[in-house]
């Protein structure tokens, strides 16, 4: 992607000057984003998704001034009547499950594949929504069915309502207000409030989120990694020079010097925290499964599954949370499947033997299926 050229779907920006005015600063509304956007799937079939085991669906309901929600497997007979005003259907990840979604995603890749999470599509009968709220996350908005009345503000005051089975904002100022209709797309940052409610009923949005790890979070899942990594031998505490001591309970300082080299000694090798990085932000979401092995004919090209998570650094690629190293032409091989999501046949004969046998084994996983001759 030519992140210079002006995209209909920024309003004419290039995704350079997008990123540079609008991404994590402020809100951003272009009419006809996406001229005559078809839905990834039609309400009977969003409905159908909704009651399987394995996708992530809730049922939000407001009813006077009380929310109630409920989560999936969603049967049909579980929903409200379309004409009942006031209801939403979620689903996370419809990428995971309709090609149409994922194929969605792939409009948005000028943020780092690191960075994006998933999409969203949500269905609302006449007045449904969430309530006010605000995400830590970047999201685009992009209406796809019906007409959606949008909502933003910032949030000096993010308190949210006691009681309620939602984070809403219990002092929401709204600042700008907007009505969309099918193909008009509102990216909101994180920390600005908005509130989106159906008007007109059979409305749908496609939410296109983005993942922000917190610091916490992803130190102790990089900690947890160290932790779990066989360690070379190393040595043991010695204490021959130290002195009988009359407080036997205190802990020794040169202990406390010794258990804080011994930590940096392993933050410090080499590659390290590459790798388990790398292996961290490609693992899939917990509730993801591969229905391997991929199919793939002789003469095909290759491309990922939906579900599969491929990054790179300079010296490792990274598949769903399995780390490898790889140089020249590999290297630059897997690296256009990881940018491309796919590798045609003239390219794979340029892979070397180990290569090729790692690629075959990750399409034995399903992590990588045939593609067109």
């Amino acid at each position: 992607m030519d992140v210079t050229r002006g995209l209909v779907l920024l309003g004419g920006l290039s995704p350079a000057a997008f990123i540079k005015r609008h991404w994590q600063r402020k809100p951003l509304l272009v009419r006809q984003a996406w001229p005559a956007v078809p839905p990834p799937l039609d309400r009977a079939a969003l409905f159908a998704l909704a009651a399987q085991d394995g996708v992530e669906s809730r049922l939000v309901q407001r009813v006077g001034t009380q929310w109630r929600v409920r989560h999936g497997p969603m049967p049909r007979r579980a929903l409200p009547p379309v004409q009942r005003p006031g209801w939403t259907l979620l689903l996370q990840g419809l990428d995971l499950h309709v090609s149409a979604a994922h194929a969605m995603l792939g409009h948005f890749r000028f943020v780092p594949d690191a960075r994006l999470d998933d999409l969203m599509v949500s269905w609302a009968s006449e007045g449904g929504g969430v309530g006010a709220h605000v995400d830590s996350y970047d999201v685009f908005l992009l209406q796809v069915q019906g007409t959606r009345r949008w909502q933003v503000g910032r949030t000096p005051d993010a308190r949210w309502i006691d009681g309620a089975p939602l984070k809403l904002l219990a002092n929401f100022v709204p600042e700008q207000e907007w009505l969309l209709q099918p193909g008009d797309m509102l990216y909101v940052p994180p920390g600005w409030g908005h509130d989106g409610v159906a008007v007109g009923g059979d409305c749908m949005t496609c939410s296109i989120g983005f993942r922000a790890p917190a610091a916490e979070v992803l130190a102790h899942d990089l900690l947890q990694r160290l932790a779990d990594e066989p360690a070379a031998p190393s040595p043991l505490y010695r204490d021959a020079a130290a002195a009988a001591t009359a407080t036997p309970a205190a802990i020794p300082p040169a202990l406390q010097d010794f258990a804080r080299q011994a930590l940096a000694r392993r933050l410090a090798e080499p590659q390290w925290l590459e790798r388990a990085l790398g292996e961290s932000l490609s693992e899939p979401k917990p509730n993801v499964w591969f229905e391997g092995p991929g199919r793939h004919r002789a003469g095909q090209g290759v491309q990922l599954s939906p579900r599969s998570r491929m990054l790179y650094d300079t010296r490792h690629i990274f598949i769903n949370g399995e780390a490898f190293e790889a140089r020249g032409r590999d290297a630059r091989l897997m690296r256009q499947l990881a940018d491309q999501r796919a590798l045609p046949a003239a390219a794979l004969t340029g892979l070397s033997a180990p290569a090729r046998a790692l690629l075959d084994s990750w399409i034995a996983a399903g992590w990588i299926t045939g593609d067109t001759p």
